[in-house]
Protein backbone atom coordinates (compact mmCIF):
# COMPACT_ATOMS: atom_id res chain seq x y z
CA UNK A 1 0.00 0.00 0.00
CA UNK A 2 1.33 3.46 -0.84
CA UNK A 3 1.13 6.36 1.60
CA UNK A 4 2.18 9.97 1.08
CA UNK A 5 3.71 11.77 4.06
CA UNK A 6 1.73 14.90 4.85
CA UNK A 7 2.59 17.86 7.06
CA UNK A 8 0.38 16.47 9.85
CA UNK A 9 2.59 13.34 9.93
CA UNK A 10 5.77 15.28 10.71
CA UNK A 11 7.50 17.43 13.29
CA UNK A 12 8.59 21.04 12.68
CA UNK A 13 11.64 19.76 10.77
CA UNK A 14 9.57 17.71 8.32
CA UNK A 15 10.53 14.32 9.83
CA UNK A 16 7.80 11.69 10.40
CA UNK A 17 6.85 11.26 14.08
CA UNK A 18 7.77 7.80 15.38
CA UNK A 19 4.16 6.90 16.25
CA UNK A 20 2.97 7.57 12.71
CA UNK A 21 4.83 4.51 11.42
CA UNK A 22 2.44 2.45 13.55
CA UNK A 23 -0.48 4.37 12.01
CA UNK A 24 0.83 3.69 8.49
CA UNK A 25 1.03 -0.04 9.27
CA UNK A 26 -2.46 -0.03 10.79
CA UNK A 27 -3.78 1.62 7.65
CA UNK A 28 -2.11 -1.05 5.51
CA UNK A 29 -3.66 -3.85 7.60
CA UNK A 30 -7.11 -2.28 7.20
CA UNK A 31 -6.56 -2.03 3.45
CA UNK A 32 -6.00 -5.78 3.25
CA UNK A 33 -9.73 -6.04 4.02
CA UNK A 34 -10.89 -2.96 2.10
CA UNK A 35 -9.08 -4.08 -1.07
CA UNK A 36 -11.35 -7.16 -1.24
CA UNK A 37 -14.54 -5.31 -0.27
CA UNK A 38 -14.58 -6.36 3.39
CA UNK A 39 -14.43 -4.63 6.76
CA UNK A 40 -11.79 -5.36 9.43
CA UNK A 41 -14.69 -5.53 11.90
CA UNK A 42 -16.01 -9.04 11.48
CA UNK A 43 -19.40 -10.59 12.25
CA UNK A 44 -18.47 -11.87 15.71
CA UNK A 45 -15.39 -9.85 16.63
CA UNK A 46 -12.21 -8.17 15.49
CA UNK A 47 -8.43 -8.19 15.87
CA UNK A 48 -6.49 -6.16 18.43
CA UNK A 49 -2.77 -5.65 18.92
CA UNK A 50 -1.22 -7.66 21.78
CA UNK A 51 2.50 -7.11 21.21
CA UNK A 52 4.65 -4.93 18.95
CA UNK A 53 8.39 -4.92 18.27
CA UNK A 54 9.52 -1.96 16.16
CA UNK A 55 12.80 -0.98 14.52
CA UNK A 56 13.23 2.57 13.24
CA UNK A 57 15.98 2.43 10.63
CA UNK A 58 15.80 5.74 8.73
CA UNK A 59 13.54 8.77 8.70
CA UNK A 60 10.73 9.46 6.27
CA UNK A 61 10.20 13.10 5.36
CA UNK A 62 7.43 15.44 4.32
CA UNK A 63 6.25 14.63 0.79
CA UNK A 64 7.77 11.14 0.63
CA UNK A 65 5.80 8.33 -1.00
CA UNK A 66 6.07 5.24 1.20
CA UNK A 67 5.20 1.62 0.52
CA UNK A 68 3.99 -0.61 3.36
CA UNK A 69 4.51 -4.35 2.86
CA UNK A 70 2.72 -6.90 5.05
CA UNK A 71 3.63 -10.57 5.46
CA UNK A 72 2.21 -13.31 7.66
CA UNK A 73 4.89 -14.80 9.89
CA UNK A 74 2.91 -17.17 12.12
CA UNK A 75 -0.69 -18.33 12.56
CA UNK A 76 -2.03 -19.79 15.81
CA UNK A 77 -5.56 -20.64 17.00
CA UNK A 78 -6.40 -17.25 18.52
CA UNK A 79 -3.55 -15.04 17.29
CA UNK A 80 -1.21 -14.42 14.41
CA UNK A 81 2.00 -12.51 13.81
CA UNK A 82 2.60 -10.11 10.92
CA UNK A 83 5.82 -8.48 9.79
CA UNK A 84 5.29 -5.04 8.29
CA UNK A 85 7.96 -3.00 6.54
CA UNK A 86 7.89 0.60 5.37
CA UNK A 87 9.98 1.49 2.32
CA UNK A 88 10.85 4.66 0.43
CA UNK A 89 11.69 3.18 -2.96
CA UNK A 90 14.10 0.31 -2.25
CA UNK A 91 15.22 1.81 1.07
CA UNK A 92 13.75 0.16 4.20
CA UNK A 93 12.88 2.81 6.80
CA UNK A 94 10.92 0.87 9.40
CA UNK A 95 10.08 -2.71 10.33
CA UNK A 96 7.76 -4.08 12.94
CA UNK A 97 6.47 -7.39 14.13
CA UNK A 98 2.92 -7.31 15.53
CA UNK A 99 0.95 -10.02 17.29
CA UNK A 100 -2.79 -9.64 16.80
CA UNK A 101 -5.43 -11.55 18.75
CA UNK A 102 -9.04 -12.19 17.84
CA UNK A 103 -11.59 -11.01 20.41
CA UNK A 104 -15.36 -11.04 20.51
CA UNK A 105 -17.39 -7.90 21.12
CA UNK A 106 -17.25 -8.55 24.89
CA UNK A 107 -13.45 -8.33 24.73
CA UNK A 108 -12.82 -12.07 25.26
CA UNK A 109 -10.12 -13.78 23.24
CA UNK A 110 -11.58 -16.36 20.84
CA UNK A 111 -10.39 -18.88 18.27
CA UNK A 112 -9.93 -17.21 14.87
CA UNK A 113 -12.72 -18.29 12.49
CA UNK A 114 -11.47 -20.58 9.68
CA UNK A 115 -12.56 -18.07 7.01
CA UNK A 116 -10.33 -15.40 8.57
CA UNK A 117 -7.42 -17.81 8.99
CA UNK A 118 -7.65 -18.57 5.27
CA UNK A 119 -7.72 -14.86 4.47
CA UNK A 120 -4.42 -14.26 6.29
CA UNK A 121 -2.79 -17.49 5.14
CA UNK A 122 -3.29 -16.23 1.58
CA UNK A 123 -1.05 -13.19 2.19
Amino acid sequence: MQIRVYYEDTDAGGIVYHSNYLNFCERARSHLFFDVGRSPILEEGHFVAKHIEADYLKSAKLGDILDVATELEEMKNASFTLVQKVFRGDEKLFEMKIVLVYIDFDGKMQKIPEKEKGFFLAL
